[in-house]
C-alpha cells in the first residue's frame, strides 16, 4: 500500500540576506534533504530577497514547514497544503507584524470558515454590524492578504507554479 502523499508551495515573500540560508536549513530538516532555494531580490523591499518551493510530502507537511518558520524576525511567507483523501487542504501566512494566520482551504485554495467561527462572530457581534464583520474578516486573514499583496505583486515576474491534483 502506498502513503498519502500531497504537494504545497512555499512563498518566502521577504527575508534579509543572513537569514536566507537558516530558511533553507529550517526547510530541509522537515523535508528531510538539503534545500538550496533560488533567492532573488524583493522589489518590495529593498535589501530583503524572495524565494518559492514547490515540495511533495505526508499531509501535515505545511503545518511543519509554516511552524520551522514561524517568529522569525523580517520573514513573511505563505505555505499551502493542497488537500490529500480524508485531509483538507491548508493555508498559513505569516508577517512580523501579525504573526501567523492558518485557515482551512478547500480544493480551489479558497478559505473555508466553519459554522461554529460563524456562530461566534454573531454572537460576539451582539447585533452590531461593524462587529460581526471584523470577526469574520479575521476569519478570513484580510489582514495578512493586505499586508502580503504588494509582495505577491512583486512576483509578477517569477515563474508559475502550476498545482497538480493529488489522489
Amino acid at each position: 500500500m502506498s502513503a498519502v502523499m500531497t504537494r504545497g508551495l512555499l512563498f518566502v515573500h521577504s527575508a534579509p540576506s543572513a537569514l536566507c540560508p537558516h530558511v533553507e536549513w529550517a526547510i530541509g530538516s522537515v523535508v528531510e534533504k538539503r534545500t538550496d532555494l533560488e533567492w532573488i531580490p524583493q522589489p518590495a523591499a529593498p535589501g530583503m530577497f524572495r524565494s518559492e518551493l514547490s515540495w511533495v510530502g505526508a499531509p501535515g507537511t505545511g503545518a511543519q514547514i509554516a511552524s520551522a518558520l514561524r517568529g522569525w524576525a523580517h520573514l513573511r511567507y505563505e505555505v499551502t497544503e493542497e488537500p490529500s483523501p480524508g485531509v483538507d487542504g491548508a493555508r498559513w501566512s505569516h508577517t512580523p507584524e501579525l504573526g501567523i494566520f492558518h485557515a482551512t482551504t478547500d480544493v480551489h485554495g479558497n478559505i473555508m470558515v466553519s459554522e461554529d467561527r460563524i456562530r461566534y462572530a454573531y454572537e460576539s457581534g451582539a447585533g452590531d454590524p461593524t462587529a460581526v464583520f471584523q470577526e469574520l474578516s479575521l476569519a478570513l486573514g484580510e489582514a495578512w492578504d493586505e499586508e502580503l499583496e504588494p509582495f505577491r505583486h512583486a512576483a509578477e515576474g517569477a515563474p508559475v507554479r502550476w498545482l497538480h491534483q493529488v489522489g
